[in-house]
């Protein structure tokens, strides 16, 4: 029962980013309002991490799987994309180093702010 009220929370708190997604005209992707709406509570205790780490760690440990179906989906468009090949690559290397590097300075900002201290 303690896994399904984590998912439980964990799919609230998804829905209300695709509320969100629906009633705030910006260009903000639905996961993104609820990365951000458990990010403010769990920051603010209204969700304590205990509530939702069990299945969080589950999800996290799955999620290679859920690239699978596209992947699929990249060999059956192959002949579309393949004249872009090298730019995509390029692409893929270059944002990959940026989101390292941004969240690496994020997370020593954070690690300094809190002291060093466990969340």
């Amino acid at each position: 029962m303690k896994y399904i009220n984590q998912l439980l929370i964990i799919l609230g708190i998804t829905f209300l980013g695709e509320i969100l997604h629906e009633f705030i005209p910006l260009p903000i992707p639905a996961s993104i309002y609820g990365l951000l709406l458990m990010l403010i509570c769990l920051q603010t205790k209204i969700i304590k991490l205990k509530q939702v780490k069990d299945v969080g760690g589950f999800l996290l440990d799955i999620m290679p799987i859920m690239f699978l179906p596209a992947a699929v989906g990249l060999i059956v468009i192959w002949k579309d994309v393949a004249h872009m090949v090298v730019p995509l690559i390029i692409i893929t290397i270059l944002t990959t180093v940026f989101v390292m590097a941004a969240t690496g300075k994020i997370t020593d900002f954070i690690l300094k702010k809190d002291g060093g201290q466990d969340i």
